[in-house]
């Protein structure tokens, strides 16, 4: 039996909100070894070795095909990424670890808006000091793809190793690429974004890699995953009504995305009061208004997607 290989991040905010996620899944992870250990297990599923790893060191191993899930930033994914569509497949973003990475220019340059006017700039600025205008950046791939999409020609790249957001005023670069959250820190150094400069709106997701070796054992661990997950976000978002009488036949009627469920209606949460309140004029109450955990289908369309694209490999 294959054992699914699945990434968390080690530490820090990222690992915490990653925790609860699963948690609230009825998936809880238990660390082995205490705060100190790289290994966990899943509550659940006894099938699946969950490894303690830097957002950076699963991306890698989510390109590589060493890892078969992972959570880590999309940002990271595509700087490392040599085809990212070939190698992972996004399965579920996870709303934290919000991050955009953007064109930063310094709060001084009244004249330069778009990455259009950072070209012409670039020219202007070759041509009085006889290089191209310098971009720190630890994103060296995204920002050349980036740079290249939108015609920009005019500079060249510094690798950043300590704070990019530091590089203008310290004379090393004269912008930089970087991720921020709030903006705060690009303010703090009188940097401001390009109003076309975010290059992506990263997040926490989710990701399968195409690059693994997945047999079936593989394949059912992950559906499992996959099915609970799915199954709590379908909850969260969804109401039961069960009536006095059987619902079923006032589906229509309703005029909103409504499901039968046995003799009950499953709708919109949001819809939910109104939708049963009519339901009870209407002589079918009492109607009684359920809230569930789980909301599990007969087909999980995520994992149908992700099978696909695992076949489309061959």
């Amino acid at each position: 039996m294959s054992r699914l290989t699945f990434a968390i991040p080690s530490k820090g905010r990222l690992k915490d909100q990653t925790e609860d996620f699963f948690a609230d899944c009825g998936l809880k992870l238990r660390q082995s070894g205490g705060d100190r250990g790289y290994t966990a297990t899943m509550q659940g599923v006894p099938d699946v070795q969950v490894l303690l790893l830097s957002a950076s060191e699963i991306a890698s191993g989510l390109l590589d095909g060493t890892l078969h899930f992972g959570v880590t930033g999309e940002d990271l994914l595509r700087e490392k990424a040599q085809n990212y569509a070939r190698q992972v497949w996004p399965l579920r973003a996870l709303g934290f670890g919000f991050a955009d990475m953007v064109v930063a220019v310094p709060e001084g340059w009244i004249d330069v808006e778009t990455v259009a006017d950072l070209e012409d700039v670039g020219h202007i600025f070759r041509a009085r000091h006889g290089r191209r205008m310098r971009v720190a950046t630890k994103y060296l791939n995204s920002t050349r793809r980036f740079f290249t999409e939108k015609g920009m020609t005019q500079y060249r790249l510094v690798d950043s190793a300590g704070a990019t957001e530091a590089a203008p005023a310290s004379g090393t670069a004269e912008l930089i690429v970087d991720i921020t959250t709030t903006g705060s820190t690009l303010r703090a150094n009188a940097l401001r974004i390009l109003k076309d400069g975010v290059i992506l709106k990263s997040q926490a997701q989710l990701t399968g890699s195409l690059q693994a070796s997945w047999d079936d054992d593989a394949l059912m661990t992950a559906k499992h995953i996959l099915d609970v997950i799915e199954a709590r976000r379908r909850a969260r978002e969804k109401a039961i009504l069960v009536g006095g009488r059987p619902l079923a036949s006032q589906a229509e009627k309703l005029q909103a995305d409504v499901e039968i469920l046995g003799d009950g209606l499953v709708l919109p949460a949001e819809l939910a009061i109104s939708a049963a309140n009519s339901l009870t004029n209407w002589g079918f109450g009492p109607v009684s208004v359920q809230t569930p955990e789980f909301l599990f289908l007969d087909v999980n369309q995520v994992f149908v997607d992700f099978s696909a694209a695992l076949k489309g490999r061959e």
